[in-house]
């Protein structure tokens, strides 16, 4: 039995490209019974007009009241499902010994599968809340707290890719590892199987091969992993030149590869289906490999930036081809909003744009006194080397949705709002300030609204300042699977 029709009636905003972000103020969008757009109606006046020329006057109508506004749900392209309850425990740690001080330890009590109910049901309530319609989870190496997870999101009805981790090199603690390479493919089928049996199609549920990073894999297990990947289609999720220690320890293991990038490259495990988290330190020659081998990166700002590994040169990957998608990568990540992350993308990407401005000053500078000049060029570099860093809102906002979409491999179900995509959504309420000062609207949060703002200046302010109060309602492929009491529907 199908869903009941609904029409959305109110303000919607998506990305129309990487630089565009279309806005209708008055629209109307009409989902089916199979929860996907049918029609898309602007400059709306009259709703039941619109229900009669349609001749949808049986479906329900959803508006949206006061400073509203329906967005695509997010996509996180990275975030791990079992480290939830570190998010924001890291202290004075980096990368390595952050995984053995805070993660090993709490990704390892999953074996008890009363820990991983209680850790898995709120993440998936939490990411529900902050509009993530869509999540690619880490897990744990444990089958049946894997298991658990994908049965958690099959029943939320939260779009998920549901990774069982792969490891069996010394750098996991020997009780939280797996004892050969024959056992990791052995486990990690039987988790396929277990989602296989949930939803045969992946209309909401994938199975995506998690070799956690190249250290802690043996050549064995990442040729097996790419050797499965061929057998099945199914995607590859990974880390990769996430910092520079990371960096010492692949040239140690791996001293024949040219870079860190080759190693997945040579297994097998760079794919058009792979998305590969990071990316911070990554030569022209590896962008210009991923991008041939057509894989995807998760940028994660808030991790990066919070762990002190370093800051992603996002404008250079996207210049030379590679798609890239937002993660939140809990919990070297603090927050499990992709909102977060996508404000934080643009603050990186400033601090990024005053690094290549001083770097190019300063290579004009050189050029200038080797030329014998005096003043002249020097200003101009830096502000180009500024420029050309910096992110843009409408560009954060395309890799929270159709970026994080096309590196899934959705880019023609999810992402945006066009007729016959997938009804991935979420309703979003910003408080309007009253002539006394007072908010009304019912809606507290910390987005005020005066009313002479833009709607361009609108979602600017929500996209800086808001949260999951600001998210009354999300629905994933039609259906309704989050909503406040403050949801009018």
């Amino acid at each position: 039995m199908g869903l009941q029709r609904h029409v959305y009636v109110g303000a919607f905003a998506h990305c129309r490209s990487l630089q565009e972000l279309d806005i209708c103020p008055s629209g109307a969008i009409g989902v089916g019974d199979l929860g996907k757009i049918e029609f898309i109606d602007r400059d709306v006046s009259d709703v039941s007009l619109v229900l009669e020329t349609r001749g949808w006057k049986d479906a329900k109508v959803v508006r949206i009241k006061g400073y509203g506004f329906f967005f695509p749900g997010f996509v996180d392209t990275h975030i791990h499902a079992s480290q939830y309850p570190n998010a924001g425990i890291f202290g004075k740690s980096t990368l390595l010994d952050w995984l053995d001080t805070y993660t090993f330890p709490m990704e390892s009590s999953f074996a008890s599968l009363a820990r991983a109910r209680q850790v898995y049901t709120r993440v998936v309530a939490r990411t529900l809340a902050h509009g993530t319609t869509t999540a690619a989870y880490y897990a744990t190496v444990h089958v049946p707290a894997t298991n658990l997870l994908a049965d958690l999101c099959h029943a939320r009805g939260q779009r998920a890719f549901i990774g069982r981790v792969c490891m069996d090199t010394p750098l996991a603690p020997e009780h939280y590892r797996d004892p050969s390479p024959a056992a990791a493919i052995a486990a990690t089928e039987a988790t396929n199987a277990h989602i296989a049996k949930l939803d045969p199609h992946h209309d909401l549920l994938t199975p995506i091969l998690t070799p956690r990073f190249a250290p802690s894999c043996t050549a064995d297990t990442l040729a097996a992993l790419a050797n499965l990947h061929r057998e099945t289609g199914l995607p590859i999720q990974t880390h990769l030149a996430e910092n520079q220690p990371e960096l010492a320890l692949v040239r140690r293991l791996f001293p024949d590869a040219p870079s860190y990038t080759h190693v997945y490259d040579a297994a097998g495990l760079l794919t058009p289906r792979t998305v590969l988290a990071h990316a911070v330190y990554v030569a022209p020659a590896e962008r210009k490999l991923i991008a041939e081998r057509g894989s995807a990166v998760a940028h994660c700002p808030v991790s990066n930036t919070a762990l002190a590994s370093g800051a992603a040169r996002v404008r250079r990957l996207m210049a030379d081809g590679v798609t890239v998608g937002l993660g939140t990568d809990v919990s070297g990540g603090f927050s499990a909003s992709v909102l977060v992350a996508a404000r934080e993308a643009v603050l990186v990407s400033r601090l990024v744009a005053v690094e290549e401005g001083e770097a190019r000053a300063a290579d004009d500078e050189s050029a200038e006194a080797q030329e014998g000049k005096g003043k002249g060029t020097k200003g101009d570099g830096a502000e180009k080397g500024k420029e050309s860093a910096k992110l843009m809102d409408p560009e954060v906002l395309w890799m929270a949705t159709r970026g994080g979409a096309k590196a899934l491999g959705l880019q023609e179900r999810i992402g945006g709002f066009e007729v016959g995509m997938e009804w991935d959504a979420q309703m979003v309420v910003l408080g309007g300030v009253a002539e006394d000062g007072e908010v009304e609207g019912g809606v507290e949060g910390a987005v005020d609204v005066f009313g002479w703002e833009s709607w361009e200046e609108r979602i600017s302010k929500w996209l800086y300042n808001g949260d999951d109060r600001n998210t009354l309602a999300v629905w994933v492929k039609g259906r309704l699977v989050h909503e406040t009491k403050a949801y009018p529907g």
